[in-house]
């Protein structure tokens, strides 16, 4: 019963840790939270036209609800979100109204999930599992702003704050990489493969090297 203590313990008091580099490890989210969140720090200025973001994540929460799977915010604006909607859907946000799409539902089996947008054309699309969705027509000639701040697991009302429970990331989450160019399709299909010597690291974020920060009750755990 002691060492159970001491480990909850630990696992509470996380917050603030700044750390570098997750290769192998997964992020747990275990339960619905207004504060836990992950703070992750780019190897460059958010300034893109254009991206390629891709994650490997599984969850048990059940439609119905929003979830949030990545966010990144300025100080007045949602810069870029990922959400799973209440319909199911996936979708991202680039301010204001979104892009949605119809995709296989995410589940406790580990989903391959990327997304790639492109402002030149405005052409956006999600892989799942190296496949590749429809492709739609999403804000051509818009452009992401830096000096914002990327989240995992909470959705950003206002910089930092302003956190839903009935929003927040309840599951697991691995290999979150981005890219400030649009990867190819076979590209993609190398990452879900682990062919990860075919595909240029990422240059924005990199798991295997990038700073993050625990905030509330995030466990880092060995992926196996």
């Amino acid at each position: 019963m002691l060492a159970l203590g001491v480990v909850l313990f630990s696992l509470l008091s996380l917050t603030s840790a700044s750390k570098g580099g997750l290769s192998g490890k997964v992020l747990l989210f275990p339960y619905e939270t207004d504060f836990s969140f992950v703070k992750l720090s780019p190897q460059k200025p958010l300034s893109l036209a254009a991206f390629t973001l891709c994650m490997r994540i599984s969850t048990e929460l059940q439609d119905e609800r929003q979830v949030i799977l990545f966010a990144y915010r300025t100080n007045s604006t949602d810069e870029l979100n990922v959400w799973r909607e209440k319909d199911g859907r996936i979708s991202f946000y680039l301010g204001g109204d979104g892009a949605l799409f119809r995709l296989a539902p995410l589940s406790s089996f580990r989903t391959h999930l990327c997304l790639t947008w492109d402002s030149s054309t405005g052409l956006a699309a999600f892989h799942v599992d190296g496949r590749r969705s429809t492709r739609q027509i999403y804000k051509p000639g818009h452009k992401i702003r830096p000096h914002g701040t990327a989240l995992l697991g909470q959705d950003p009302d206002t910089h930092l704050g302003g956190f839903e429970v009935m929003q927040s990331f309840v599951g697991e989450m691995t290999d979150v990489n981005m890219w400030d160019f649009a990867l190819s399709r076979m590209q993609i299909s190398a990452l879900y493969a682990n062919l990860k010597h075919r595909v240029p690291r990422g240059n924005v974020f990199d798991w295997s090297t990038v700073k993050y920060e625990i905030h509330g009750n995030v466990v880092v755990v060995q992926d196996d």
